[in-house]
């Protein structure tokens, strides 16, 4: 019998998925994707400014990292972050998975909505939340066809996928 060396895997890349949820609100402002839509008649509602898309990179980055997730890093019984803004909790959070040892490879969203219309302003989005994390952001927008809670216009969603590696 011969001793087997012991088995050992170069570090290898992570990824990780962010999902984010936010209710439609009357009197409160629009922010999504780093960016604010005065325009807007209604906002989203949240113990920060609910931008769905900074939340989900933020949730897609704790889970390649495997620093837990938006609430447990930045709980509703923290007061330090009510209305906090999303490129603030994305660029904190970047920072948070930077100090465990990761560099961030890219970050990609997609926004599911019917409003507010971000087409025509993605390439600031993009810009917003990629100066945020310090790595590129893309995002991407959809609708549901007026299905479900977006396609009713009660909230709008995202989801994120990010890709880290150890530094």
């Amino acid at each position: 019998m011969t001793d087997a060396l012991p088995h050992t895997t170069p570090p290898l890349p992570r990824t990780g998925i962010g999902v984010d949820v936010h209710r439609y609100a009357d009197g409160v402002p629009m922010f999504l994707a780093g960016l604010a839509f005065p325009e807007e008649p209604r906002g989203l509602e949240g113990h920060s400014d609910a931008d769905v898309a900074a939340h989900a990179a933020c949730d897609a980055l704790f889970s390649a990292a495997g620093l837990g997730d938006l609430g447990s890093n930045f709980g509703t019984s923290d007061p330090a972050w009510a209305g906090a803004a999303g490129v603030a909790l994305l660029s904190e959070t970047a920072r948070r998975v930077r100090d465990a040892g990761f560099v961030i490879g890219n970050v990609a969203v997609q926004v599911i909505a019917v409003r507010p219309r971000l087409g025509a302003r993605r390439a600031e989005a993009e810009a917003a939340l990629s100066a945020a994390a310090g790595a590129p952001v893309t995002v991407a927008a959809t609708t549901t066809d007026g299905l479900g809670l977006t396609g009713r216009e009660e909230g709008a969603a995202a989801i994120a996928t990010a890709l880290i590696a150890p530094a």
